[in-house]
């Protein structure tokens, strides 16, 4: 095991947080647009994308290890990555009464994307916990490697 494995593993949770936010942020900016992409000749509105994140597998030496006995498999995590980015399709869109809008069915009801910003918000909220988190954890682990330097003076 490296003595960057936890810097390396705190690393990959700042980069998937990171790109949580940034879907998020997508989200937010994207909560009025009513003309997201073209299906059937007509205009949907922008769906909501959601990030699913799974456990990044280990090196090649360190599952080898683990195989041999020498190290108990999942001692130690490798860390996180994106795993995909999905659009939301179980949650419908919305229908607002809007007859002058340029999107309006016969009816005068407008389809807006199912974008809600009060999930977005708890969303973002628990994404910066999360990077925070990290954040400290790299911090405490940049320390403790000074620390280690400093006992070879």
């Amino acid at each position: 095991m490296s003595i960057f494995h936890s810097l390396n593993t705190s690393a990959s949770a700042l980069t998937a947080q990171r790109l949580r936010m940034d879907v998020i942020s997508s989200n937010m900016a994207n909560i009025e647009t009513t003309r997201g992409e073209m299906v059937d000749g007509e205009w949907q509105p922008y769906r909501r994308k959601t990030v699913s994140f799974q456990p990044r597998e280990g090196q090649f030496s360190s599952m080898l290890q683990a195989a041999m006995g020498k190290q108990s498999k999942g001692s130690a995590g490798y860390g996180v990555t994106v795993s995909s980015i999905k659009e939301d399709t179980e949650t419908p869109f919305q229908l607002v009464y809007n007859p002058s809008h340029p999107d309006a069915n016969e009816d005068g009801y407008v389809q807006m994307p199912n974008v809600d910003p009060l999930r977005e918000m708890i969303d973002l909220m628990s994404a910066t916990r999360s990077y925070e988190a990290n954040v400290t954890v790299l911090n405490a682990n940049k320390a403790m490697l000074m620390k280690a330097l400093e006992i070879g003076k």
